[in-house]
């Protein structure tokens, strides 16, 4: 078991792992499954040395965990928007957990101050983890997600690492 940082023969796998929690409705807000050539883009976005995606490895990727620019500013550049996920097979033991512990570790070496996570409220395994962590609840929007015919409400979660 490992984390490192996620190579381009990893993208299927983080795809996968994504696009397995679509049909939960907790944490995306994503309604169909993406492909690889649509991630493509998005995953050439990242990189070690200021935006990193991070995969944990045990023999394959059981989860991913990345850190992108929030908001595309300038005046933005010391915050990032955090989002982990995890291989149906492999939730609730401990992964998620250890990639966060390993971004919030690694957050200040990489020039930034502020990690922020967009959660829906009814995710309570998430919302959870977060504030395990110490992200504190800075905003909620109420109803600006529709899933399944239903409103749901968005939790800014944030926290200050340096």
């Amino acid at each position: 078991m490992t984390i490192r940082h996620a190579a381009g023969g990893d993208l299927p796998a983080i795809v996968e792992i994504y696009n397995a929690s679509i049909p939960g409705r907790l944490a995306t807000a994503d309604t169909q499954p993406v492909t690889v050539d649509q991630r493509r883009e998005w995953f050439a976005g990242f990189s070690p040395e200021a935006r990193p995606i991070w995969v944990y490895d045990v023999g394959g990727v059981a989860g991913w965990l990345g850190l992108r620019s929030f908001y595309g500013r300038p005046a933005y550049q010391a915050t990032v928007e955090c989002a982990v996920y995890v291989a149906p097979s492999f939730r609730r033991s401990g992964i998620a957990r250890r990639l966060l512990e390993h971004a919030i570790a690694r957050a200040p070496g990489l020039g930034v101050r502020t990690i922020l996570a967009f959660v829906f409220a009814h995710n309570g395994p998430s919302v959870g983890l977060f504030e395990r962590y110490g992200f504190e609840r800075w905003g909620n929007l109420p109803r600006v997600a529709e899933l399944d015919g239903i409103e749901r409400d968005l939790l800014i979660l944030g926290l200050r690492v340096a």
